[in-house]
């Protein structure tokens, strides 16, 4: 299947198709098949490092409309890296659609622009959509403003945040009297810092 890539919002009636398209998508036909949650960097990226790429999640009923909803957000926006469906389904019979993006500042008016356009395939309200990060967990709506506070925008921003997460894994487990395994080097100078802080 083959779908036209979109430079206008799509129509009411129908969604952008090529001449050779012999059985197009239109609108509504993903209806009630997308579950409206998202999510966001809970999966490795396939084709780069997670600090460069966002991955989002789509959980949908059924392996040929996962392979439709793959093609039209891979064929319509151009700032679409990758898209692909899991090859097999989930315990509940559903199928996840990996979409593969660069992580930039672009990215919220992007996933605003996505969304809206969904909207009109799947029958899910733009303002029904959830938006949630993996780790730490946080929730958004389709609203640029929301996404840029949830979403590290650049590699410096995720990295950030996941060193972030790890300390304060970190010191949970310090809390709780579990044995924290660290990446520095052993030796005098650091075990005497660990006593005169209380931690051994």
């Amino acid at each position: 299947m083959t779908i036209a890539k979109m430079n206008n919002p799509l129509n009411h009636n129908s969604l952008p198709q090529t001449s050779n398209l012999t059985e197009g998508l239109e609108t509504g036909d993903l209806s009630r098949l997308v579950d409206t949650r998202v999510t966001i960097d809970e999966y490795k990226s396939k084709i780069g490092r997670d600090e460069d790429i966002v991955v989002l999640a789509f959980k949908i009923q059924g392996k040929n409309p996962a392979l439709d909803l793959v093609n039209f957000i891979e064929k319509s926006y151009d700032w679409i890296l990758d898209a692909d469906a899991s090859s097999g389904e989930l315990n509940d019979g559903n199928y996840l659609v990996f979409v593969e993006c660069d992580r930039d500042e672009s990215l919220p008016d992007n996933l605003v622009t996505m969304f809206n356009d969904l909207e009109k395939l799947t029958g899910n309200p733009t303002d029904t959509w959830i938006l949630s990060y993996h780790k730490p967990h946080g929730v958004a709506k389709v609203d640029g403003d929301q996404i840029s506070n949830l979403i590290p925008l650049t590699p410096e921003a995720y990295l950030n945040k996941q060193k972030s997460l790890k300390d304060d894994i970190d010191n949970l487990k310090l809390a709780a009297g579990v044995k924290v395994e660290s990446k520095y080097t052993k030796n005098d100078f650091t075990e005497r810092l660990q006593v005169a802080a209380g931690i051994r």
